[in-house]
């Protein structure tokens, strides 16, 4: 997962493979609350593993459920037959409206002691109807705050359930939800009946709630979307074990993705058209803009249709969640796409008709807003990949308000035709439903070469430019390449391999170093995901690698390999001639000039503190000695690149030459 402060897409130019999605969300802390309520265990397959869930699960253990996980297998030992914890809990509930509304309800029927808070932004969200109904039938909820709003304070009820108890539908699905899934609690002796006031927005959500109720063994008689029964007599059965569909809100935006870009299409592992999810109906929205999709069980495969997509006019009652990909996609068609019925949207994680419109407008696109729709025009796509005409995509920095829906659909803006980079703001919110989802994309997606960025920070032995290089990588997110270390990992591979580092296994070598299974985590060197850095940072590595570096295939295919490391989203590479040999057109190169003295002080307290006896002066000979050997070299000798910029870190601490390096690419995407 990207925890970057922000994450810089390059100009995508198409995409295509496989993507496994995670769990539905949705469906996910159902299915943890269904299974708390019930007696015995039941086993989760496929859980998503999230912050929603990971709330969630918390309650459960607070609340005493005995809950053991191995990787998105969960087993949870549930409530039913148990009293309640009779001491006052807190319980923290973030922003996860699938945690916070359902786990209230239950809370207040079973009765007890216990508050619920979140994040400032779950203050705002309103549960004030939810309230109401639960007060109705003899709840006892406090307002620590705002009324309608959380934090809740929750006590003993008196139930009252001889009447009909009434909760507004026009608001959220989820205050229908969280009585349907708490009610079943209190229907010892006689029915209850719950009466929908207004109509029910997004009644998908509503059928994925009786769905799963079902598996649990309770079985609602609905009268229409207005009047839901819980029979007398109810109780929760395990189904003994249970597997979470994948997301379909998630699939969204590949789907959307094989609508937009040039390739082969996407396959979508997962999750299939027969879906219990209602958000899977948006693949016929897509398919209205032009998307092909064809469906099996459990998989979608989609690729690009009519171009541009056609503009829409929607309903989106039915999807509103995946209904802000659309916003997205619209910014590709041929016309406006207007998106109705979607007055839910402002009371989610954010208010999503202001922000979808805010940073479409950022992007260049003309957009009209309303109380419950919200219009988007496109922006004009080139008919013809060479042309010269100006473009009219602007480049944007979207901000992403803590919204992981914001963040995953604006990324799909990184298709444009016009090749301009898009930053997403705050990566890391996608950890909401889809830790992983950059990941996922730049798995799929691709790009020329020019469109990848590389920074080469390169200098002298001792310089600091792994460590400073590291640290840019880690703040950009982007993959790390320490040049240094591949021929020392090289020849560690080649002896493990039973090679000998002689002219002899060279042709072998090289073989073995064209596809070196070797990657970088900070100052870390794993090979084959085993850490080696201490093995190859040796003397006798250091003697080893100057045995392979003079076979010319070996260093041929280090070349080969060193290419290879240009990847989504973007390299840090260090060395000796990264800016002049290897990444020749980098759009950044920083060359280090600490001078020998300064380097040979910071070598010496390193081996100082290691326990290893020497002397500045020696040091400080050994380097200038380096400095001349690496400078004369005849193959990819030691020297600035003619538009490196020149950063004498003498006196700088790490945190300043970062804070450099960074400036200094700031001000080349600006």
């Amino acid at each position: 997962m990207f925890s970057t402060a922000f994450l810089d897409l390059p100009a995508l130019q198409g995409a295509a493979g496989t993507v496994m999605l995670p769990g539905s969300k949705s469906i996910s802390n159902r299915v943890l609350l269904l299974s708390a309520l019930c007696q015995g265990t039941t086993v989760v397959h496929d859980l998503l593993d999230s912050d929603d869930t990971r709330v969630m699960l918390a309650a459960l253990k607070q609340l005493g459920c005995g809950v053991q996980a191995d990787g998105t297998t969960v087993t949870i030992t549930g409530l039913g037959g148990h009293a309640w914890p009779a001491e006052a809990i807190e319980f923290f509930m973030g922003n996860a409206g699938t945690a916070m509304r359902p786990l209230t309800a239950a809370l207040a029927v079973q009765g007890g002691d216990f508050t619920l808070k979140g994040v400032p932004r779950m203050h705002e969200r309103p549960i004030g109807d939810l309230v109401d109904a639960l007060r109705e039938l003899g709840g006892a909820i406090d307002y620590l705050g705002n009324d309608g709003f959380p934090p809740l304070r929750i006590r003993q009820p008196a139930l009252q359930l001889d009447k009909p108890i009434p909760v507004r539908g026009d608001v959220s699905s989820q205050f229908l939800t969280a009585l349907l899934m708490a009610l079943p609690l209190a229907a010892g002796h006689q029915a209850i009946t719950i009466e929908v006031v207004g109509e029910l927005i997004s009644k998908p959500y509503i059928e994925i709630t009786l769905n799963l109720l079902a598996r649990y063994g309770i079985a609602i008689e609905r009268q229409g979307w207005e009047r839901f029964v819980i029979p007398a007599g109810s109780r929760y059965r395990s189904p003994g074990s249970i597997h979470v569909e994948a997301d379909a809100s998630s699939a969204s935006y590949f789907i959307a993705l094989g609508a937009i870009a040039k390739g082969a299409g996407i396959r979508i592992q997962g999750v299939g058209a027969d879906s219990i999810q209602g958000d899977i109906r948006f693949m016929d929205a897509a398919e209205q803009m032009g998307a092909k999709i064809t469906s099996g069980p459990n998989w979608l495969e989609i690729q690009r249709g009519a171009w541009p997509l056609k503009g829409i006019t929607l309903d989106c009652n039915h999807i509103p969640d995946a209904a802000m990909t659309l916003a997205v996609m619209a910014l590709y068609a041929n016309g406006p796409t207007t998106l109705t019925n979607i007055a839910s949207w402002r009371v989610k994680e954010t208010d999503r008709i202001v922000a979808m419109a805010a940073e479409c407008r950022k992007l260049g696109a003309t957009v009209e807003e309303g109380p419950d729709w919200i219009t988007v025009h496109p922006l004009p796509q080139r008919q013809f990949p060479n042309a010269l005409a100006k473009g009219q995509w602007q480049r944007a920095s979207i901000h992403t308000y803590d919204d992981h829906r914001v963040a995953m659909c604006f990324s799909l803006a990184a298709f444009n035709a016009d090749h301009i980079p898009v930053r997403i703001e705050d990566p890391k919110c996608v950890a909401k439903t889809f830790p992983d989802y950059f990941e996922a994309l730049f798995s799929v997606a691709h790009t020329a070469a020019k469109h990848i960025p590389v920074i080469c920070i390169d200098g002298p032995t001792a310089s600091g430019k792994g460590t400073l290089a590291s640290r840019v990588a880690a703040q950009l997110g982007y993959h790390y390449l320490d040049s240094g270390a591949l021929y020392r990992v090289t020849a560690f591979a080649a002896l493990q391999a039973g090679l000998t580092l002689e002219a002899a296994d060279e042709a072998a070598i090289a073989t073995l170093a064209r596809a070196l299974p070797v990657r970088f985590e900070g100052e870390q060197v794993l090979l084959n995901d085993v850490d080696v850095t201490d093995a190859i940072r040796s003397e006798q590595g250091g003697m080893n690698a100057s045995k392979v570096s003079v076979l010319p295939a070996v260093r041929d295919a280090l070349v080969q390999l060193q290419h290879s490391f240009q990847r989504l989203p973007g390299l840090l590479a260090d060395g000796r001639d990264m800016g002049t040999v290897i990444f020749p057109d980098a759009p950044l190169k920083v060359f280090l000039t600490a001078s020998a003295a300064q380097r040979a002080e910071r070598r010496h307290k390193q081996l100082i503190s290691k326990g290893i006896s020497t002397t500045l002066d020696s040091l400080r000979a050994d380097l200038e000695a380096r400095d001349a050997r690496d400078s004369s070299r005849s193959v990819a000798p030691l020297k600035a690149a003619q538009d490196a910029l020149q950063l004498d870190n003498s006196s700088l601490s790490i945190e300043a030459s970062v804070a450099q390096v960074l400036a200094w690419w700031q001000s080349q995407r600006d």
